[in-house]
């Protein structure tokens, strides 16, 4: 046991840049929502996006009273992304859109109409002490490796990527705590102007090394990091041009990077009444706010909702032997400060306005500048915690 004590444990997490297929496709779903939102607030919107070579397809039930031009919102959104230019394979002033979009199941919209849960399921949030964010280290630094790949895409720092991109980072955990990164790997789309006899050229690698890995990593690398950057030789084709995307196809880069469990339900292209999303974005409100108050290092929540029905069936706190106190005994706490209806969810992180397309990247959760994400909760939790314990 020592022996394993010193050599460390090993996890890894990925994340993708907007460009790539899976990530167009949730853009797409939530620039749609986040349009029909704009105008009709109480909107039902499930919207599915599907692209392949040269084609779009954007599926699903939205019933609103918005009048809102899906081809245009379609086309602007990719473009955001970057897909500018048919040498990227995807262009989004050519690509075929077919719209195949019908009305939610009346079946459906009874129940949620009288303020039940949109669908059955359980949800899962999570939060630990790892960083300032309160999320998993290998997530966050994967993030922030595939925005930064953007960034010096789009500031033109580096002229010659692609939109489609891939990172992946794996940490070396001692005594349960990050120590530093073991292996990185970054895969990035490019033009023919780096190569050199089919194989791209050290000064790419070392470029993308300088500007992109260690401007992120930093203080997590030293000598025997291995870095792999484009490990295939080329990445060329990319984009919808290389492989299918689908939306809600990425639900681990979307949450904790595999470090906590998933309750199965993707996000993107969902109007908050659907609880595996906004039960979600609530059961990581609260583990953050648990974790925050310092009643626990680590903390995992699940909800789960039966369709119709507005309270949830069950609330499941784990602290993961890091806590002051029973994760049964904060289940009441919970219950007390927390309204876990959807309605309730929905009123309480304001989920009704349209900022859902900013999520679709890079992660839904570690980012502060969404509400769920606030610990405005945590003092509360601390005191009725303590008052447990007296």
């Amino acid at each position: 046991m020592k022996k394993q004590e010193e050599k460390g444990w090993f996890f890894t997490s990925e994340s993708v840049t907007e460009g790539h297929p899976d990530k167009i496709c949730d853009i797409v779903s939530d620039s749609i929502l986040d349009a029909i939102l704009k105008q009709d607030p109480k909107a039902r919107v499930a919207c599915e996006t599907f692209v392949s070579n040269g084609l779009l397809v954007l599926g699903g039930e939205i019933t609103t009273t918005a009048q809102i031009n899906k081809r245009e919102i379609i086309k602007e959104a990719v473009k955001n992304i970057g897909y500018t230019d048919s040498k990227f394979g995807f262009d989004y002033k050519t690509c075929a859109i077919i719209d195949t979009v019908n009305e939610q199941s009346p079946d459906i919209a009874q129940g949620v109409d009288s303020g039940g849960a949109g669908d059955q399921g359980l949800m899962i949030g999570f939060a630990c002490k790892e960083t300032k964010e309160l999320m998993p280290l290998p997530i966050i630094l994967a993030h922030k490796l595939a925005k930064r790949l953007s960034e010096v895409r789009k500031k033109n720092i580096l002229k010659y990527l692609g939109p489609d991109g891939k990172t992946q980072v794996t940490v070396e955990y001692r005594n349960w705590k990050p120590y530093r990164v073991d292996t990185v790997v970054l895969s990035t789309q490019h033009t023919k102007e780096v190569l050199y006899k089919q194989e791209i050229t050290k000064k790419f690698k070392k470029e993308i090394e300088d500007k992109v890995i260690k401007p992120v990593l930093g203080k997590w690398i030293d000598d025997k990091t291995i870095i792999h950057i484009n490990p295939t030789g080329k990445f060329l084709i990319g984009g919808p041009q290389a492989d299918t995307g689908l939306t809600g196809r990425k639900i681990i880069v979307d949450t904790y990077g595999g470090m906590a469990a998933h309750g199965g339900g993707a996000f993107s292209g969902k109007d908050s009444t659907k609880v595996d999303r906004s039960a979600c974005y609530m059961a990581r409100h609260i583990a953050k706010n648990i974790v925050a108050s310092g009643i626990a290092d680590k903390c995992t929540v699940q909800l789960a909702y039966a369709i119709g029905v507005s309270e949830p069936v069950s609330v499941m706190i784990d602290t993961h032997h890091s806590g002051k106190i029973a994760g049964n005994l904060l289940e009441p706490i919970v219950r007390k400060v927390f309204d876990l209806t959807p309605q309730g969810i929905i009123n309480y992180l304001d989920l009704r306005k349209p900022v859902f397309t900013k999520t679709a990247a890079y992660g839904h959760f570690g980012r502060q500048e969404f509400k769920w994400e606030k610990t405005n909760k945590a003092t509360e939790i601390k005191k009725l915690a303590e008052n447990l314990l007296k």
